[in-house]
């Protein structure tokens, strides 16, 4: 990372000097995620099961093509929005820490969903991707550096 000042662009911090959201708080972030992600599956899967139950009767395809590129684009959705609408999920915001490129710019569209993609790479083999954070001089892990996005803690009320 060149030796400039970036600036967050909603919150005015540094950058280079913005602390990394450790190990347990990622993984309270990802449990507090994956709470509200299920339930959003839910009703996401209802919207389309009881209308097409009501069509067409049991038995629904829960195992169809569609069905199941419908509910891995939900989960896509619930990322890359709210981390290009504000740079964090409700999860992230709950524990205080948001993502930004590593110019210190919020997350464009392509940003998001290369990090999103990254980050199943890297949570694949055992979590090592993740786990790399205690390595790590920065504390980021393996697709906050494959993406060019970080995430940075917030102060208290942000």
């Amino acid at each position: 990372m060149p030796n400039v000042l970036r600036r967050l662009s909603s919150t005015g911090l540094d950058v280079v000097q913005a602390k990394s959201p450790g190990l347990v708080r990622r993984l309270a972030a990802i449990i507090y995620d994956l709470f509200l992600l299920s339930g959003v599956l839910v009703v996401a899967a209802a919207i389309v099961v009881v209308p097409y139950l009501q069509i067409a009767g049991p038995p629904f395809p829960h195992g169809s093509w569609w069905f199941r590129l419908y509910l891995l684009l939900v989960i896509c959705g619930y990322f890359v929005f709210p981390w290009v609408r504000g740079g964090q999920t409700l999860g992230m915001r709950a524990w205080r820490f948001r993502l930004l490129r590593e110019d210190g710019t919020d997350l464009r569209l392509r940003d998001a969903v290369a990090r999103l993609l990254c980050a199943a790479v890297a949570l694949a083999p055992a979590g090592a991707g993740l786990l790399w954070i205690l390595l790590d001089r920065q504390g980021l892990a393996w697709h906050d550096r494959l993406s060019d996005t970080r995430p940075v803690m917030l102060k208290r009320g942000s």
